[in-house]
């Protein structure tokens, strides 16, 4: 049985109150990624809130023990495992328990989950370019999206934006960065991503901030013997390997800058990167007349789920108030492309065009997980990216099809690349 062959019982997917009888009708939630640190985030706040959220699917990629443990817990409709064996693990263990959703498996599962007519609302927290196809499936289909998976923009750029203006789907942004500029617009601009006209409502600059991750205050010469470890143990944020890893390099600051482009249509002009090591100040937007509007607030990514989750209301997200009398003091300092080279590089493929974009998104996947698995330095990572980028910068991608085979031969290049650096 196909996920699309299940019926809606939604007739109302945002959950505005039904004026028969004033019930809230729960938004059906899919989350995509629900064992990783944003699923299991965006399912702390869901705990709170029981009467205006209900969770329709979940899925993951391999975590068999953590999503039989979710199932128990909030009992899917189905649920996917990308893996196969995964999935035949996870169907015995609900058998054995005695549950009975039905657990589906493969890529093409995750976008049928995706666009599912009985989903209101999907949480896109898969990390990485797999996370673009299912997400894309989510905004052709017209859901709420909340958009935590920044390589979809970052790989499709224009492709995604375009989805977007011609479905009637909502695009919240997740990310602490992009959540807090949305939280700094105008209502109206926050109406039309993708598509706004941030000069026109007085609005010049946006400041994108970053922590400096774990080795802000390493001699650049110390960086070629840090561990993986280290690379991970983030001064402020509990996140993902792979995400605490970019952190570290300021790639994920870069993926960051390409997505605010895409996001709120700038020109990569229009984007300053500022270190802000107390990362309590999550981004500002500048105004023309001297303002500058910032969003504040203890570094949870609970924070910007809640907020997406009810938008336009607010509820309770289970992080404490930022607390101003024994707050650190708010320190901020310009970017040492030296020392963040990977930063840079997004920057510069960014202003290069979306192959660019495409591909060192690719080559950073690979070239981090080598890193992680003590294949390569952690200043090799940008030498590889740097070099894989320029291999096939001047790409044209147009279709979804071209961003999926750059991908493709960017990731095998890079590997043959890594081989040289053991």
């Amino acid at each position: 049985m196909s996920i699309l062959d299940k019926s809606s019982l939604a007739d109302n997917p945002l959950g505005y109150n039904n004026s028969m009888n004033n019930a809230v009708i729960p938004q059906k939630i899919c989350i995509l990624g629900s064992t990783g640190s944003i699923g299991i985030s965006t399912l702390e706040v869901i705990d709170l809130h029981p009467d205006k959220f209900k969770i329709e699917s979940l899925t993951a990629y391999s975590s068999v023990d953590k999503m039989f443990k979710q199932c128990q817990q909030y009992k899917p409709s189905y649920v996917v495992m990308v893996d196969a064996e995964s999935a035949e693990k996870l169907t015995k263990q609900l058998l054995a328990a005695d549950l009975t959703m039905t657990v589906f498996s493969g890529e093409q599962a995750l976008i049928e989950a995706a666009q599912a007519k009985d989903v209101d609302t999907v949480m896109a927290a898969i990390v990485g370019f797999a996370g673009l196809m299912p997400t894309l499936a989510a905004v052709k289909a017209g859901k709420k999206v909340l958009l935590a998976n920044k390589e979809a923009l970052v790989t499709s750029g224009q492709i995604f934006i375009d989805a977007l203006k011609t479905s009637n789907a909502q695009l919240l942004p997740i990310d602490s960065e992009h959540n807090a500029i949305f939280q700094c617009l105008p209502s109206f601009e926050q109406q039309r991503p993708g598509m706004c006209q941030l000069a026109s409502s007085g609005i010049n600059k946006i400041l994108l901030t970053g922590s400096g991750g774990p080795f802000r205050t390493f001699a650049f010469a110390d960086l070629d013997n840090v561990t993986p470890d280290q690379a991970c143990a983030h001064p402020n944020w509990d996140m993902g390997r792979k995400i605490s890893v970019d952190s570290a390099t300021m790639m994920n600051k870069g993926l960051e800058f390409i997505e605010a482009k895409w996001l709120f249509n700038l020109h990569v002009d229009d984007i300053q990167v500022v270190l802000h090591p107390q990362s309590t100040i999550h981004s500002m937007v500048q105004y023309i007349d001297g303002s500058v509007i910032a969003q504040l607030g203890n570094p949870d990514m609970r924070t910007p789920i809640a907020h997406a989750l009810a938008f336009p209301e607010r509820i309770e997200s289970g992080v404490e108030p930022l607390d101003f009398f024994n707050s650190k003091a708010f320190e901020f300092e310009a970017v040492d492309f030296n020392k963040y080279p990977n930063l840079k590089l997004a920057i510069d493929a960014c202003k290069l065009g979306q192959g660019a974009c495409t591909a060192l998104n690719a080559a950073n996947e690979i070239a981090v997980a080598a890193f992680l698995n003590e294949k390569i330095k952690f200043t090799d990572i940008a030498k590889i990216n740097e070099t894989s980028m320029n291999k096939f910068v001047s790409e044209e991608v147009i279709t979804i099809d071209d961003v999926i085979n750059l991908d493709k031969r960017v990731r095998s290049f890079t590997s043959t690349l890594i081989g040289n650096f053991i």
